[in-house]
Formats: C-alpha cells, sequence, structure tokens
C-alpha cells in the first residue's frame, strides 16, 4: 500500500463569474520514504496540490488516501490532527513567530499537541544540536541569517516525527551556498525514511530527487523516475 495515494483529485476555484480548474484528473500514488520533486510553470497547480498533500485545502473531487486512509472525508478536526501528528511544512518564507525565539519556534508544534515541559525542553535541545542552533537557542527571528531560519523552521518541521515533509521552494529566499546547505538537511532526513515531497522552480534542486512530478495547467504530464530520466 502506498503511503500517498491521490484518484481523480480536481480542484476548481471561483474567481468572479469565471471558474479555474487548478487541479484536473490529478491520479498518482507515492510510497513511504520516496524523494519527490513537484515540478512545473507557474500556474501550474504545484502549490496547490501541496496544499492538498497538507490537507490545508479539500479537493471537490477525487480521494486522498494517506496511510490508507481516507482524509478527504475527515472533519477539520480530524485532518488538524493528522497535520499535526504525520506531516511537516517547510516553506520559502519560513512562517516562523517573529516573537518568540528558536527553541520557542521549535517546541511551539510540541504546545500544540499538549507535550509535557518536562518531555518538550529534552527534544528541543536535541532538535538545536542536531541542526546546529545551539548558540542561537534564544534568539528571535530577526536575529538569525536566512539559513538559520530556515534550519529553525526545518526543526521545527520535524520535532512531532513526522512520516511526511512538505517543502514549498525550501531555497527560494537563499543564496546558492545555503540554499546546498538546506538541501543536504532534507535529504538527511529522506535518507532517515522521511517521505520528502518538494515544490521548486530550481532544475538542480528538481534534478536531485529521485522522481519528478511534471505539471501543466492543472495536470499531472509528466512523471520521471532517476533511472528512467538518466537514460533518456
Amino acid at each position: 500500500m502506498a503511503q500517498i495515494e491521490l484518484s481523480g483529485i480536481e480542484r476548481v476555484f471561483t474567481l468572479g463569474d469565471s471558474e479555474v480548474h487548478a487541479l484536473h484528473a490529478v491520479t498518482v500514488a507515492i510510497e513511504a520514504g520516496e524523494y519527490v520533486a513537484v515540478m512545473g510553470p507557474s500556474g501550474s497547480g504545484k502549490s496547490t496540490l501541496l496544499n492538498l498533500l497538507g490537507l490545508l485545502d479539500r479537493p471537490n473531487a477525487g480521494t486522498y488516501r494517506l496511510e490508507g486512509r481516507d482524509v478527504t472525508t475527515l472533519t477539520a478536526d480530524e485532518q488538524a490532527e493528522v497535520r499535526r501528528n504525520r506531516i511537516g511544512f517547510v516553506f520559502q518564507s519560513f512562517h516562523l513567530v517573529p516573537r518568540l525565539t528558536a527553541a520557542e519556534n521549535i517546541a511551539l508544534p510540541l504546545m500544540l499537541a499538549g507535550v509535557p515541559p518536562v518531555e518538550r525542553g529534552p527534544r528541543v535541545a536535541e532538535a538545536l544540536k542536531n541542526f546546529g542552533l545551539d548558540t542561537r537557542a534564544n534568539h528571535r527571528p530577526d536575529e538569525l541569517s536566512g539559513g538559520q531560519r530556515q534550519r529553525v523552521a526545518i526543526a521545527r518541521a520535524t520535532i512531532m516525527r513526522p512520516a511526511l515533509i512538505l517543502a514549498d521552494e525550501p531555497t527560494g529566499n537563499l543564496d546558492r551556498a545555503t540554499g546546498q546547505d538546506v538541501t543536504a538537511l532534507l535529504e538527511s532526513l529522506n535518507a532517515s525514511g522521511v517521505t520528502l515531497i518538494v515544490v521548486t522552480h530550481d532544475p538542480v534542486m528538481g534534478g536531485r530527487a529521485r522522481r519528478r512530478l511534471m505539471m501543466e495547467d492543472g495536470a499531472l504530464v509528466g512523471d520521471l523516475r532517476a533511472d528512467a530520466a538518466s537514460t533518456a
């Protein structure tokens, strides 16, 4: 059984008197532990697909099974629980809480999940160490570099030990050297068994994934695997 199974996904937005088909008849399966890049031009449906995978949006039609469970039929509270426990998000603009320190930002999902302070502290300390942020624990986002902020964001995304990481242009606001560091960090998480799905315009980053889903006009128009791509 695949970890992610999409079948006949449709997403339509109404803008005034017109309808925009953001996703059309998307059917795809992704196994646990895969490293997938979602690629395509602006407006092709990449971010809409990622939002649906992350349960931030619902399709108008079709089914989405996550770990064998039809998550499209869940209530908003049930979807929030799945997001909290099974899915980690990494965004281009970091989405850190400005008034919180690095340690407090990382701890936020644990607090929302009701993890007691006696357990939160050691887990946050371990994350700070693993992500090279020991000396930045008490710094707020405006006191951190872009690369440090993205590392805080990734630490926060993985503090609940999710099975799936969704990254939307994770290196988009970073210089090339820092972007390479962040890419290596995400790939190390994938190597540990976490499924990694990345939306990117960057052909270099997209080429690193072992599988590329190509989007165009809301449709999945290509599904390239690394072995097939290398022989093409």
